[in-house]
């Protein structure tokens, strides 16, 4: 018996004019950093007035925010995604290939090295960077490890650092070559390989 999705329902016209705001914001946060950018251009480039992008987001600090958390949903990187703790190995592996993805795509490379850059003149945006981003991931992350930990099959210890220690190692080479603007071409095609084999170390480091 072969098993039939819904199609999905297209987006209604609010939602749809949210989602241009929030891509709109992305584009200029990456290209003009967050100090330089206006709700005002955020609103024009989105193509909707500026009344509109307030009655969504009431600042550009909550904007900033809104714009990181739907990049990491873009990627799948929410609960649903570690909801059953009884397949740790099929979550765990698919949350290290999402997850890698996502920190190496050009978006959050350019968010990222503004915040390093602009952290000294403007700390409050390496804070809602981090808040947004991976520090949710990692509550995220620990919460499923510590709920795995309750079946007696894994023993993560301190959840919170085990997720944390688990994300870095997603890192890799790749991730500190993109900050640093050098070359990647011949990681390219070892990057699933890689990610593949920190998920199968982690899990075999806490298997009881």
């Amino acid at each position: 018996m072969t098993h039939s999705s819904k199609p999905l329902l297209p987006l209604s016209r609010s939602e749809q004019k949210r989602q241009q705001v929030l891509e709109a914001a992305i584009d200029l946060f990456c290209r003009q950093g967050f100090p330089h950018t206006s709700m005002d251009e955020v609103a024009k480039l989105a193509g909707v007035s500026k009344q509109t992008v307030y009655s969504y987001y009431g600042s550009k600090d909550e904007l900033f925010v809104a714009a990181i958390e739907s990049k990491c949903v873009s990627h799948n990187l929410n609960d649903g995604l570690l909801s059953d703790p009884s397949e740790p190995e099929l979550a765990l592996t698919q949350f290290a290939l999402q997850f890698g993805e996502m920190i190496v795509s050009p978006e959050t490379i350019t968010v990222f090295k503004t915040c390093v850059a602009q952290s000294e003149s403007h700390p409050e945006v390496s804070r809602l960077f981090f808040e947004a981003g991976p520090q949710h991931i990692v509550a995220i992350l620990a919460d499923y490890l510590a709920a795995v930990d309750l079946l007696g099959i894994y023993c993560f210890g301190n959840a919170h650092h085990s997720a944390v220690r688990f994300c870095l190692m997603l890192f890799g080479e790749l991730k500190l070559k993109l900050e640093l603007g050098l070359a990647v071409d011949e990681l390219l095609d070892d990057r699933e390989k890689y990610i593949l084999g920190c998920a199968e170390m982690f899990l075999k480091a806490h298997r009881l």
